[in-house]
């Protein structure tokens, strides 16, 4: 199930995309499908027709793992 990140890069804006599975400390690169801006827009500096990118960790600040749809359903504790 691919999760949903944000990943802030040094110097520039946010970027959107998913990643398949969660990095492992000794990982040098970061593979991001269906990347693009917050709003949904594409990326000024990539190709129309890109839909995978891989960044170093050097470019990279830090990444937010997105919450998924799914969590929405959770019930909590209800008082009747």
């Amino acid at each position: 199930m691919p999760h949903t990140v944000l990943i802030h890069l040094h110097n520039e804006d946010p970027v959107v995309g998913e990643i398949e599975e969660l990095p492992n400390p000794t990982d040098t690169m970061l593979r991001v499908q269906n990347p693009r801006k917050r709003d949904g827009k594409d990326l000024h500096y990539l190709q129309n027709d890109v839909t995978t990118v891989y960044w170093p960790w050097t470019r990279i600040s830090f990444v937010e793992i997105l919450p998924s749809g799914g969590e929405d359903e959770i019930i909590g504790f209800v008082r009747e």
